[in-house]
């Protein structure tokens, strides 16, 4: 990962779409880093996974259900046996799921469900892995991933500024309004460890084609990855407390 090496990564959300992309563009790196610690809730039916696991030396898969806090508790123990003294070099908060819900379907289960798993869930699993992002940022200097870096996956449909303009969005209240929360939660992270040196951004990755994103999506995958990597790579002191897109370019929040 660019000029000073980011040496561990640790994703959630590994099964499918971005995070599987994210797992194997990292993994495929040069220099790539040591580990590249792909989770998901069922690494036994993620079978493109687990192909990239034997693919490649540098890919761990771990379990983790980041709705689950035992299973959050197990991830991290599992993380820190693996990272050691090292400690863990970038976080990336990628789990999450949308439900089509209008003004007129939306029902306050829905919201609950969406909200615990798109914002609540990406505050616990990094309250769980900040030892390791500490431990990581005593090591190095400066700001970035290649010391310690939260990246939340956020999405265009979290702006407020852009309400009007993105109309397309209005199908999915529980979504936008999650994400919009967990771009707080970015805000928040990056001005209290700021001093710890760990730099925390929301990144919008794209509109691309994939389970979440649909086949009206004009970006793929494999299009996409180059871009995304390229902008973790390039992360520095600025960047902290940012919304970001997929090519670095700064988003209204």
């Amino acid at each position: 990962m660019a000029q000073q090496r980011c040496r561990s990564v640790l994703i959630t959300g590994c099964s499918r779409g971005i995070g599987l992309g994210l797992a194997r563009g990292l993994a495929a790196a040069s220099p790539a880093p040591d580990w590249v610690i792909a989770t998901c809730r069922y690494p036994e039916k993620a079978q493109e996974l687990q192909q990239l696991s034997k693919q490649y030396s540098n890919i761990k898969l771990l379990q983790l259900d980041v709705v689950c806090e035992n299973s959050i508790k197990k991830v991290v123990k599992e993380v820190e046996e693996i990272l050691g003294d090292k400690g863990l070099n970038c976080l990336i908060n990628n789990a999450g799921i949308n439900v089509v819900a209008s003004l007129e379907e939306v029902t306050a289960e829905t919201m609950l469900t969406i909200y615990e798993t798109n914002t609540v869930a990406q505050l616990m699993v990094t309250k769980a892995f900040l030892p390791l992002l500490r431990k990581a940022a005593q090591l190095s200097t400066g700001m970035g991933c290649h010391r310690a870096a939260i990246i939340n996956m956020s999405s265009l449909a979290a702006s407020m500024q852009l309400v009007q303009a993105n109309e397309m969005f209005l199908k999915v209240y529980p979504y936008r309004i999650a994400k919009t929360a967990l771009n707080m939660i970015t805000r928040c992270l990056a001005a209290d460890l700021k001093g710890d040196g760990i730099l925390c951004i929301s990144l919008h990755p794209g509109w691309i084609q994939t389970d979440m994103g649909g086949d009206m999506a004009p970006l793929q995958i494999q299009e996409a990855i180059p871009g995304i990597l390229s902008v973790l790579a390039n992360l520095s002191e600025k960047d902290n407390g940012s919304f970001l897109d997929g090519q670095g370019g700064t988003l209204p929040w």
